[in-house]
């Protein structure tokens, strides 16, 4: 079954039904009930039951059923590695980045108003 979704349109409730989905096709692709699951994953099978509606289970519970599952590399995709920056890698001084830095706006001029700046002797 293939499993169409626009990740950068669809709401956050939409991208967990979807991935609780596919968890559940790969667990019954793996011909495993929601029983064995739970115990393999340390969980129980009502936890299994929510995934597979695609209600919401923490974290932990996600890693535990990918473990279980034996799927725990699909989430080295899932984030990607921020050590890797091609453009900076291309300099040799190339150092890794320990902290981020706000944005910061050039201050702009003050609005220039009558009597500002003139020569004041004049009149």
């Amino acid at each position: 079954m293939a499993y169409q979704i626009d990740f950068l349109a669809a709401t956050s409730n939409q991208i967990e039904a979807a991935l609780c989905e596919r968890l559940e096709s790969i667990r019954l692709s793996r011909n495993m009930t929601q029983q064995q699951l739970a115990q393999e994953a340390g969980v129980s099978p009502r936890t299994i039951g929510r995934l597979a509606n695609g209600q919401g289970v923490s974290l932990d519970t996600f890693i535990r059923v990918l473990t279980a599952l034996r799927i725990q590399q699909s989430l080295e995709s899932l984030l990607p590695d921020p050590t890797v920056r091609p453009i900076e890698r291309v300099g040799a001084a190339a150092r890794e980045r320990r902290r981020a830095h706000p944005v910061r706006m050039s201050p702009e001029p003050p609005a220039w108003s009558w009597g500002d700046g003139g020569d004041e002797g004049e009149q």
